[in-house]
């Protein structure tokens, strides 16, 4: 693919008004309106994975996209009014690769996965769409290109959700195109290449990291897990023991965690109770980065600091994290008569029988002393907004990206 004229064209009916019109505003009179691209696009000469075209409204995004691939390009899929969004995917797919699809483009609310389309918020209806773009255009030389990217959904949920698309693509080894008008997201999606209608440049772009998301995380009442507690898709109950944190990004509550004292005699140390990040900020591993330094912090006070995971995206990152070590392979292991499990120093990360969950245990460096004793501080009184962190806590700035 090279290089192509693109011409829109279309009768007009001078009509009275269309007189006045030209009467009015000096237009010149004509029975055919016309729009022509000299379009260039060089995309055999090297391997890419994600394009962007973007510009401001009526510059002509569409009309090349459409040119260059009407096959291609992303229809509004009729959604099932009834079935969940589960079911709307291709029947060749196992439950397996239909949750790993949907956790990796940042939708990652199990129960919110049986609901249909209809009833879910514009931030997940787009992820949604998303995976079963991708879905729907793997393997061989297919191209997915989506029109309108991120156009109906709010700038910090278009931000995450593209950093957690390119990411997905990537991995998949897929293409994709990005036609938009916002010009925010290409930080973001760290597309190849990018074309500009509206001045009718193209340009290959370097492969770049996607922003950095600085966290502020304090100690908080537990009176904040009301903000978080509807997003737990397990247990929305709290340990009124628990120490409890909050990450903030750009002064905004961003992910939950909560840890529980574990007071074993033979390996004394901490248990990750709770971790929620909310819907809008999945996908770009904040959840993961707070527990992880949440788990630093705590572990300096303590030898050991154990997790149970039953989120496969969260099994998937602490197996391959060097910071976790696997203490016990998915399983569904019963319980023992006293409710604790037989495997002595793991606690009660055996409690599961109806689902598969994985034990783990933080192996990696802990926190300095002087980290640990501002996050691990007195927690503030409890807020009117049920979240506000303390002045103290507002300044540890301890670089968790």
């Amino acid at each position: 693919m090279q290089g192509a004229r693109v011409v829109v064209g279309s009768p007009v009916e001078r009509t009275a008004r269309v007189q006045q019109l030209e009467g009015l505003f000096a237009v010149p009179p004509t029975a055919h309106s016309e729009l022509t691209w000299d379009v260039s696009l060089p995309l055999d000469e090297r391997p890419w994975s994600i394009g962007l075209i973007v510009g401001p409204s009526g510059s002509g995004k569409t009309t090349v996209a459409r040119h260059f691939w009407p096959a291609e390009l992303a229809h509004t899929y009729d959604w099932s009014p009834t079935r969940s969004v589960l079911d709307a995917f291709p029947a060749t797919m196992g439950i397996k690769d239909i949750v790993l699809l949907l956790s990796s483009v940042g939708f990652s609310d199990p129960p919110s996965w049986v609901r249909p389309f209809r009833v879910l918020s514009t931030g997940e209806q787009f992820r949604v769409t998303m995976a079963r773009v991708l879905a729907d255009h793997a393997g061989g030389a297919a191209i997915a290109v989506v029109d309108e990217f991120t156009s109906v959904v709010d700038r910090t949920v278009a931000q995450c959700g593209s950093a957690a698309l390119a990411r997905t693509i990537r991995e998949r080894g897929q293409r994709f195109i990005a036609v938009t008008c916002h010009e925010d997201v290409e930080a973001w999606l760290t597309p190849d290449w990018v074309y500009r209608p509206a001045t009718n440049l193209f340009h290959w772009r370097e492969l770049q990291r996607p922003p950095v998301i600085e966290l502020q995380v304090g100690r908080v009442h537990r009176a904040a897990w009301l903000l978080f507690r509807h997003h737990h898709y397990l247990d929305t109950q709290l340990n009124p023991a628990a120490l409890c944190f909050v990450a903030l990004w750009q002064d905004r509550p961003v992910a939950f965690v909560a840890a529980l004292g574990f007071p074993h005699k033979f390996v004394p140390g901490w248990r990750l109770h709770r971790l929620v990040c909310l819907p809008d900020y999945q996908g770009v591993g904040i959840g993961v980065a707070v527990a992880d330094f949440v788990s630093s912090v705590l572990r300096s006070t303590a030898p050991h600091v154990f997790r149970t995971a039953a989120h496969p995206a969260v099994v998937a990152h602490c197996a391959r994290s060097p910071l976790w070590k696997m203490r016990r392979e998915p399983s569904m292991s019963p319980a023992s008569s006293h409710g604790e499990s037989r495997d002595r120093g793991i606690g009660n990360m055996k409690r599961a029988t109806s689902r598969l969950t994985a034990g783990f245990e933080y192996v990696g460096p802990p926190a300095d002393k002087a980290t640990a004793a501002l996050l691990l501080g007195p927690p503030p009184a409890r807020a009117s907004t049920g979240w506000r962190p303390s002045a103290a806590a507002k300044r540890a700035r301890d670089g968790v990206k």
